[in-house]
């Protein structure tokens, strides 16, 4: 089954760039563009995409605001950010507001498309070089979570799995690296983000800064 996505950019050029470079993709198909906000809005309900590869720079409101509106309006809906920029006021915002991903617009191809996979099969993605300088800045000024664990009940193959998915990896890479299966692995990230009392691929990223399970 095809992952319908929707575009929304406020330049007509860069959506024609996208198309072009999505439609080549046989488990993509693109239902639909958007210049505004409002227009992202209207969209996500009249054609109900699987994924919505969101600007942040929109004319009318924000895509942190659409991204916050369309989550609550429709939140199976997974969104990613396509965006220019990449400090840490935008990034953790959209994280907030419930986006699935955070691509920067001079990411290779292949990582867009990573992204928008990752985020029709429910999990989470973040460009990599950028999301852990971004943690690692985050860090600085946020306590440590006292209802964490120090994550020494985890196995020897959860403290694995943990350290590739805190390295931005999707489950099936994790799977061919650890010789076994994705549902596998995706049991072992749901142990360990109960066991760790984590929510998100963020939290999880911050707490193996902190534990120094790997480096930002």
């Amino acid at each position: 089954m095809k992952i319908r996505l929707l575009l929304v950019d406020d330049h007509a050029v860069v959506r024609s760039g996208l198309r072009m470079l999505l439609t080549t993709e046989e488990d993509v198909e693109i239902i639909g563009e958007a210049g505004t906000a409002s227009e992202a809005l209207a969209s996500a309900s009249d054609l109900e995409p699987d994924v919505i590869l969101m600007d942040i720079g929109l004319p009318d409101k924000s895509g942190i605001d659409a991204t916050r509106e369309i989550k609550e309006q429709h939140p199976k809906v997974a969104i990613v950010a396509l965006t220019i920029h990449e400090d840490e006021e935008y990034f953790f915002k959209m994280l907030e507001a419930g986006a699935s991903g955070y691509v920067p617009k001079r990411a290779a191809p292949e990582e867009l498309l990573t992204a928008i996979r990752a985020a029709a099969n429910g999990e989470v993605y973040l460009y990599p070089s950028m999301a852990k300088l971004l943690v690692k800045d985050y860090l600085a000024s946020e306590p440590t979570d006292k209802k964490q664990t120090d994550g020494k009940e985890l196995t020897e193959r959860e403290q694995e799995v943990l350290t590739h998915l805190a390295e931005g990896e999707s489950n099936d890479e994790i799977a061919k690296a650890l010789v076994i299966s994705p549902k596998t692995v995706a049991r072992h990230r749901e142990n360990i983000m109960r066991k760790l009392n984590l929510h998100s691929r963020a939290e999880l990223v911050r707490y193996a800064i902190r534990k120094g399970i790997i480096k930002a």
